[in-house]
């Protein structure tokens, strides 16, 4: 049996759209259609990280005024609260390596807001003070914090809620 080479040609032109069309449907959609996440989404560390990032967007979107990151203000309020302990001491509690607290304190300290001075006890060692800009910057900060950010996690998750989070995630920080 022969084919003619209309049909042939017809087939052949078929087999060539059913194909486009399966490439097109596994290519990702132009129009925005979400990636699927899987096992991804029951990932523990997965989820930690993308809701750290999305907090930090909004600390960073609440501060933009003051121009200070989630680190920096938790810099000036160890200082606040601990005033004369050294740098090391400050860089070891939150977990900022040297280099990049070092680099850190150079941004503060050329902005105004927190000094180092040599330690009476030990002349390698630095103290950290708040100057008195530093102050007032904290101050503003902390009242921005309070009610805008984390007045939104208060609202999204409940009083309740917020401190189981804060309980659990303070027993991976601490015993993990």
């Amino acid at each position: 049996m022969t084919v003619s080479k209309a049909a042939e040609k017809s087939a052949e032109a078929t087999a060539k759209g059913a194909e486009a069309a399966r490439a097109r449907k596994d290519a990702p959609d132009d129009a925005g259609e979400a990636l699927q996440l899987g096992e991804l989404s029951e990932q523990l560390g997965y989820v930690l990280k993308r809701a750290q990032l999305k907090v930090f967007e909004n600390f960073l979107h609440c501060m933009a005024s003051l121009q200070l990151t989630p680190a920096q203000f938790s810099v000036l309020l160890l200082v606040e609260k601990n005033p004369g302990r050294n740098q090391t001491e400050v860089a070891s509690t939150l977990g900022i390596l040297r280099p990049n607290f070092v680099a850190m304190l150079d941004n503060l300290e050329s902005r105004d807001l927190c000094a180092r001075i040599r330690s009476t006890n030990d002349r390698r060692s630095h103290i950290l003070v708040l100057t008195d800009k530093g102050k007032a910057v904290l101050s503003r900060a902390k009242k921005l914090v309070a009610t805008k950010h984390e007045a939104r996690l208060n609202e999204l998750l409940g009083g309740a809620n917020r401190e189981a989070l804060i309980a659990m995630l303070s027993k991976i920080a601490n015993e993990f």
